[in-house]
């Protein structure tokens, strides 16, 4: 057993390696845990897209600002590359849609994306075949490399003196309400907090330790390509996504008993066809979602991948038959499509930062605000934008 430590931060994939960063950078002795040695997860096979341009409400409108602001500097203070930068998002409209409906779905958010003709979607981005599309919205967006991020994070951490410790957590150390630190595999860890950034693996973890929370997950599978020659100039997505009427309908409070049980597929799983081009020359290309409630489902990757390739064919023609390989990961998400950030009720010292929707605009203000908040705690002052964000806040 270790000296205890501050925080303990469970989980290094985009929320615990910034999360991990913004508390030692407050002053406070951090040990981050990680289960894989290398990158896995969603982490490991995001997009990397950054729409800080599509908050709808006044707290989401105010983290989209506030991450406008970070991330172009963000490298300079890290002192490592995220690889940032800002490419034209081009939101594909079916031929079957009427591009003015799709429009009018957008007019909510912050800075509305532009319609334009199938002809000026092509000229944005060549690749686009124009016979599969009746037009797009596209708008400017950041983008970085979700790996290359995290490595910036976990470089920055260590050299302020952060602690990376390599193996599963199992269990959290609790007694008479309280946590004192967790287990990791024949190991115990001691610690004054424990922050679980565990991604879709929070639940599971948290029900482990009798905790309840209202966190889901989706199945995401994508194609990664190898560096090729073919130039993707643009992030492609289709303007009608069906992730996130997935996560909705897949959420409800009449379905959250099934999320315990292993085997259930709560609505069928949809395909949003899209594509990004790394600056390394790697393509990603997706996605299916799936609402399966077992972590460890078995899922048919010959189809998935057949699917993908079907679909990124008749809109972009010339990824259809790029080698590349299947690959499978779970992202987290909430009922309402926040975060669950902050205390988790009926036990003291556990915090949750997980369950984000739109991470790269969200949590790199939302980690620097936990961690700004927990050098108040002794004034037992709140940030009114956390209390928001409360996993409490569905009881």
């Amino acid at each position: 057993m270790t000296k205890s430590v501050d925080w303990i931060v469970v989980g290094a994939g985009i929320t615990g390696a910034a999360i991990a960063y913004e508390l030692v950078r407050q002053g406070f002795s951090v040990l981050r845990l990680e289960q894989h040695a290398t990158l896995q997860g969603s982490s490991r096979y995001g997009y990397g897209g950054i729409a800080y341009w599509a908050g709808t409400t006044d707290l989401t409108r105010q983290l989209c600002a506030e991450a406008r602001a970070i991330h172009p500097i963000l490298s300079d203070e890290l002192g490592e590359s995220t690889q940032f930068r800002e490419i034209d998002l081009v939101l594909t409209i079916a031929l079957e849609t009427d591009p003015l409906a799709i429009a009018q779905s957008y007019a909510a958010v912050a800075v509305p994306p532009r319609l334009v003709s199938a002809e000026e979607a092509c000229d944005l981005e060549p690749l686009l075949n124009p016979d599969a599309i009746a037009g797009a919205l596209t708008i400017k967006h950041g983008h970085l490399h979700l790996g290359e991020t995290i490595n910036a994070y976990t470089q920055a951490f260590t050299r302020l003196g952060g602690q990376v410790h390599i193996g599963q957590v199992t269990g959290l150390l609790q007694q008479a309400g309280k946590v004192s630190g967790v287990t990791c595999e024949n190991e115990s860890f001691l610690g004054a907090n424990v922050v679980v950034c565990a991604g879709a693996m929070s639940r599971e973890l948290l029900k482990s330790a009798g905790i309840s929370i209202q966190q889901y997950f989706t199945h995401a599978e994508l194609i990664e390509t190898p560096p090729v020659d073919i130039k993707l100039r643009s992030l492609i997505m289709p303007a009608n996504t069906q992730r996130f009427k997935l996560e909705a309908t897949s959420s409800t409070v009449e379905l959250d008993p099934l999320w315990d049980e292993p085997g259930h597929e709560l609505i069928p799983p949809i395909l949003d066809a899209g594509a990004i081009q790394l600056m390394d020359g790697t393509l990603r290309i997706g996605q299916v979602s799936r609402s399966l409630t077992d972590p460890n489902a078995a899922i048919d990757a010959a189809a998935s991948e057949q699917a993908m390739r079907t679909q990124i064919g008749r809109i972009l023609p010339a990824l259809k038959d790029l080698p590349g390989t299947w690959h499978h990961c779970l992202i987290a998400f909430s009922r309402d499509s926040l975060p669950l950030v902050g205390t988790v009720a009926g036990v003291e010292n556990v915090h949750l930062f997980s369950g984000f929707s739109n991470p790269l605009a969200i949590v790199p203000p939302v980690a620097r605000r936990f961690a700004q908040a927990a050098t108040d705690a002794i004034a037992t002052t709140k940030d009114p934008l956390l209390v928001q964000l409360s996993p409490n806040r569905f009881t």
